[in-house]
């Protein structure tokens, strides 16, 4: 399938970055763009830095807290003041309609919800610039994305510690599988999201 095929791209230009000497500066740049509007998710450089060092496997975690927080604000940004564009990047992801649906969730309770969409595979870039739409306090928003996204890349740091280079080999052999299983999970996300 031609998804796979860009997929399969996407993932093996992130992969390089790993082998470069600004491969923490990258880290920080794609977590930055994952949360307000770039579609592969950080976790895989983080993966691939973390098999090559795994001494350093919290520090990248670290750096990739950091750089998602802060692409999280600069999505709150998007929706809060670039409407036109915030709302391309939603169709893209074909989620006009769970945006309200999350204007829902932050009226119940911001916090959980941030908290969700940072540590699972539903897109985080939605929540974010839902966060701007919304008119979410910052301070919230900061809060539950801080605590979301340190859960899911140090639990990423974790497993990839305990499993070693086994973890590439098993991404690498399997990457079609893995990437449905990815697709499945945020397809469900979406479904619980809509149903809670």
């Amino acid at each position: 399938m031609v998804i796979f095929v860009w997929l399969r791209k996407m993932y093996d230009w992130v992969i390089r970055w790993a082998d470069s000497p600004y491969s923490q500066i990258a880290l920080f740049l794609i977590a930055f763009v994952e949360a307000s509007f770039f579609p592969i998710p950080p976790d895989v450089l983080l993966i691939a830095m973390a098999i090559a060092f795994p001494l350093k496997a919290y520090r990248f975690a670290l750096i990739g807290v950091a750089g998602s927080v802060f692409g999280g604000c600069f999505g709150y940004w998007i929706g809060a003041n670039l409407e036109p564009f915030a709302r391309s990047i939603v169709e893209f992801y074909n989620a006009e309609t769970l945006v309200n649906q999350v204007g829902e969730k932050y009226e119940q309770n911001a916090f959980l919800a941030l908290f969700i969409a940072g540590f699972t595979f539903i897109p985080y870039k939605i929540f974010t610039i839902s966060a701007g739409f919304f008119d979410l306090s910052f301070g919230k928003f900061i809060l539950g994305s801080f605590v979301g996204r340190m859960a899911r890349f140090f639990a990423v740091a974790i497993i990839i510690k305990i499993m070693g280079e086994r973890a590439k080999f098993i991404i690498d052999k399997y990457f079609n599988k893995l990437a449905v299983i990815m697709v499945i999970l945020v397809v469900l996300g979406f479904y619980l999201v809509g149903k809670s």
